[in-house]
């Protein structure tokens, strides 16, 4: 729908880069800033962070704080079959996130992203600085996905406080439990002690005059 002036409101947030274009980079509405108000657009993390094809979903946290840090599922099948290839054994899911050899998998990935939004003036301080891997992968079953499978980023945020907690506090590892839902209705519960590791950031490239 048109305003009074003829501009056509979408809701997206965007800006036009060092070329003139304009990139959009998330909703309006989930954009936020980081305490030194760098913009922080989570939405545009994640899909970065998805485009590898190790990384099935990810959560992209800073909003209102110092650094931004990231909660991530690995794709079982995709990380899987790149374990198997390394004769790398694993007891299911739970145990495949946790081994160091994943984690240095997504930190590779993550870095990569993080040299991406360095070339990027108005993203550069949105890199991300800590990550885990999470222990069970993301359900709308659990309340952490809608039906059509989009991050419920405040309920996560929520549901696993005690991660977020650990992230921002600067621990290197913490215990959690969760309950999960299986396909067939009855309900369990899912442990592990989950690594917390940090990433490498890297100087804002600013753009030339």
């Amino acid at each position: 729908m048109k305003d009074g002036e003829g501009w056509y409101h979408t809701g997206d947030a965007g800006f036009l880069d060092a070329q003139g274009h304009l990139k959009i980079i998330d909703r309006a509405k989930d954009v936020g800033r980081l305490a030194d108000a760098s913009m922080f657009a989570p939405k545009y993390i994640e899909n970065k962070l998805k485009f590898f094809p190790h990384i099935k979903e990810a959560v992209a946290m800073g909003d209102r704080r110092d650094m931004v840090t990231a909660m991530v599922n690995i794709d079982f099948e995709a990380v899987g079959n790149w374990a198997e290839k390394r004769n790398l054994p694993y007891a299911g899911y739970t145990d495949l996130a946790q081994k160091p050899e994943v984690y240095q998998l997504v930190k590779e990935c993550i870095e990569k992203v993080n040299a991406d939004l360095a070339a990027d003036d108005k993203l550069a301080g949105s890199q991300i600085h800590r990550f885990l891997v999470l222990h069970k992968e993301l359900d709308a079953d659990d309340g952490e996905l809608t039906r059509t499978n989009k991050v419920r980023r405040g309920y996560i945020a929520e549901k696993y406080a005690v991660l977020v907690d650990a992230l921002y506090g600067g621990r290197k590892e913490q215990y959690i439990e969760t309950q999960v839902k299986f396909e067939d209705g009855r309900t369990g519960m899912v442990s592990a002690t989950l690594k917390i590791e940090d990433v490498r950031t890297y100087p804002a490239m600013r753009a030339a005059a």
